[in-house]
């Protein structure tokens, strides 16, 4: 007999490409992630040509949005962000907490490794939607 789907909801805060309206769109993945607000989160934002990445270090502000996501699409985002099978070393997955309206959401977010992010521009704006469509 299969097993019933999991349950078992998680957060994650995404503040790049995985950005509604962007090229991995996370609201055109399955099971569909049910989106709770955007917000911000203290970083540094790295311009890395087609992508973002945030180190959670610094003083700057990162502009992202929080979704609610199934176990099996926590899967999904793990591989985009080759974390596994591939287990590159780019990206970590943290665990952050993200205020969105009054709630505060323990996010999962993927942070870049310090190694990557050497001689790149930082987005002092922190929004790589909005940077990317001045480029």
């Amino acid at each position: 007999m299969p097993e019933a789907p999991s349950t078992t909801q998680r957060h994650v805060f995404v503040y790049g490409t995985l950005r509604c309206g962007d090229d991995n769109d996370i609201t055109r993945l399955k099971p569909e992630p049910v989106f709770v607000g955007s917000a911000v989160i203290t970083g540094t934002l790295y311009d890395l040509g087609a992508y973002p990445g945030i180190r959670l270090d610094g003083e700057g502000l990162v502009q992202g949005e929080v979704y609610a996501i199934a176990p099996e699409l926590e899967v999904q985002l793990d591989e985009i962000e080759e974390l596994y099978p591939q287990q590159r070393d780019e990206y970590f997955k943290r665990i952050v907490p993200v205020a969105v309206q009054g709630r505060t959401f323990a996010c999962i977010v993927y942070e870049i490794n310090p190694k990557y992010v050497v001689g790149r521009a930082i987005l002092p704006g922190g929004d790589w939607a909005r940077e990317r469509s001045l480029k």
